[in-house]
């Protein structure tokens, strides 16, 4: 028995390593499949919750813990980039937004904004920052730090900014968000106890393979409605496509340019990972009740978010040269 189960398993593990090797690749093909077959999404958008937990598992599982005490004893950058992502953005994208009346003339946008501003970092981030060649080891630890404090800190904001615009109160939705990211940690340190780091890391492509393929039921879910969307108002479309896209860059350029002091390559790494929201984890935690405008600016988000990676690579490629070249020359004039 234990052969023919071996046997039957084989196939899908050798799929799965397969798909989890193809890396950036398979992120960046995953946003057009999802927008290119519309009931794929309509089927999967029930399960977006569920998308949603198993990622966080996926996640928390695979953490690094002795990197992560290694960090947290030097807590001066971590606390740094954890105030930035949870507070500064935030504030900033909430003060911009209201400022300019986007409240007003367009409130499912603002929702939309806010919402992607409030939210902490995808859990995915660090696992795109190493597919570009980045250590990922300071972004996963401001991470678990962020994802952390949002349940706080998106009631706060919500309370400051979004008044009744969400169909729960801001109490609520930390309650919730708590109760998504305690479950999912705690279903992720029960299969670390029951299966152990070292299998974990021996199997990471098959579950790198599984991670693409709850990412695509992700995108499916949120990116179904796009060419609908598109051709009901293709300027429209077109105008919040862009905002997506300028959004994104822009958080990894400021974010960059602030913590430039800490090295130009753990920079460019928090930078990134700053700019990839989980907007998911919005969506679970208000059961996908929003505004269709908040919708499509969700659904358009998945192309920064899933060709950056692809596009920065050149750019990670020359970052992470030239620290090597200043590391050296240090080493050198020290000698």
């Amino acid at each position: 028995m234990p052969s023919l189960l071996e046997a039957a398993l084989a196939l899908p593990l050798r799929a799965l390593s397969w798909l989890g090797g193809q890396g950036t690749r398979a992120v960046a093909a995953i946003a057009f499949i999802a927008v290119a077959v519309p009931p794929l999404g309509a089927l999967l958008r029930p399960y977006v919750t569920e998308a949603i937990f198993l990622l966080l598992c996926i996640s928390f599982m695979r953490v690094d813990l002795v990197a992560l005490y290694g960090h947290l004893r030097r807590p001066a950058l971590v606390g740094a980039a954890t105030a930035w992502t949870t507070i500064g953005v935030p504030l900033i994208v909430g003060l911009i937004a209201h400022g300019s009346g986007l409240d007003r003339s367009s409130p499912g946008l603002f929702l939309a904004l806010m919402l992607q501003g409030m939210a902490s970092p995808m859990m995915a981030a660090p696992a795109l920052a190493a597919l570009i060649g980045l250590d990922a080891t300071l972004p996963l630890v401001t991470l678990v730090t962020a994802t952390a404090l949002v349940p706080f800190t998106a009631s706060l904001f919500a309370s400051l900014f979004l008044g009744g615009m969400l169909s729960i109160s801001p109490l609520a939705l930390g309650l919730k968000l708590l109760g998504i990211l305690a479950a999912s940690l705690l279903a992720a340190t029960v299969i670390r106890r029951l299966f152990g780091t070292d299998a974990i890391q021996r199997h990471r492509r098959p579950i790198d393979g599984f991670n693409i393929l709850i990412l695509l039921v992700f995108a499916s879910a949120v990116m179904g409605d796009v060419v609908h969307d598109f051709l009901a108002d293709p300027l429209f479309a077109i105008g919040v496509a862009l905002l997506a896209f300028a959004v994104y860059f822009t958080l990894l350029a400021v974010t960059t340019f602030i913590f430039r002091r800490a090295g130009n390559e753990r920079a460019f790494a928090i930078g990134l990972m700053v700019s990839q929201r989980n907007l998911g984890l919005m969506l679970a935690a208000t059961a996908g009740a929003l505004p269709p405008t908040t919708w499509l600016y969700f659904a358009l988000t998945q192309f920064p978010i899933h060709l950056a990676p692809y596009m920065l690579m050149p750019i990670a490629r020359r970052v992470i040269v030239r620290a090597d070249t200043s590391g050296g020359a240090a080493t050198g004039a020290i000698t």
